[in-house]
């Protein structure tokens, strides 16, 4: 039997009878393990207190992270909200796409942002949103979900101001639920690699696309 079987049959056997230590309390008292801060050795108890403290600073940062994200979110929810009381206030449904994004552009802090519409009734089919739309057609029916990430070969950048500065992009499917096939395809943009990273959440993506969606479905057939 090898040292590793040895260890990790004293682990199972420990395991199985952790009143061990309560019978052979000298044993306990007599262990003396190497601890992290510096290589010395310390008691049981010692290098227990500094697992425990390690576990504590872990937690510590972890709460101080939900507590950022948790500020975070109320500030997005309270700029979804402003977007919205725009949208709605808004009576004039010519304009539907320039104030969608105008709107959207001044309320998230957004430096540029552009879409394309397919399915749109004959009254729209030479308006600038209903040109064609490329690849990005195509794209959108299969992508269910908005996606985040660098702005190279994403469909739909070249619709965005200085195309050629862009680094990252979010791109916000539209559709009259989340079951229907696509009817358009939102795509915002940043010079800052990091502002749409591909590690972003895309919960308020979601829900800016259905927003958005609603918004402009009087132009779809």
């Amino acid at each position: 039997m090898n040292e590793l079987t040895d260890a990790n049959a004293v682990a199972t056997f420990l395991q199985k009878h952790p009143e061990f230590f309560e019978h052979h309390p000298d044993m306990l008292s007599g262990l003396r393990l190497t601890t992290s801060l510096g290589g010395r050795t310390v008691s049981l108890q010692e290098r227990q207190v500094e697992v425990l403290r390690e576990k504590l600073r872990q937690l510590e940062l972890k709460l101080t992270t939900l507590t950022r994200n948790a500020g975070s979110n109320d500030v997005i929810m309270s700029n979804l909200h402003q977007w919205i009381l725009r949208l709605l206030s808004n009576e004039d449904r010519t304009n539907a796409p320039e104030l969608l994004l105008r709107t959207l552009k001044e309320s998230f802090n957004v430096p540029t942002a552009s879409l394309r519409l397919w399915d749109v009734k004959p009254d729209h089919t030479t308006a600038w949103f209903a040109a064609e739309a490329g690849d990005a057609l195509a794209f959108t029916d299969r992508q269910k979900l908005p996606l985040c990430g660098a702005a190279a070969d994403k469909p739909g950048v070249p619709w965005l101001d200085s195309a050629t500065t862009i680094q990252s992009v979010a791109l916000v499917p539209l559709r009259k639920s989340r079951s229907d096939r696509s009817f358009g395809l939102l795509v915002l943009g940043s010079s800052n690699p990091q502002r749409f990273s591909s590690e972003l959440a895309t919960d308020f993506l979601l829900l800016i696309g259905e927003i958005a969606s609603a918004h402009l479905q009087s132009l779809i057939v």
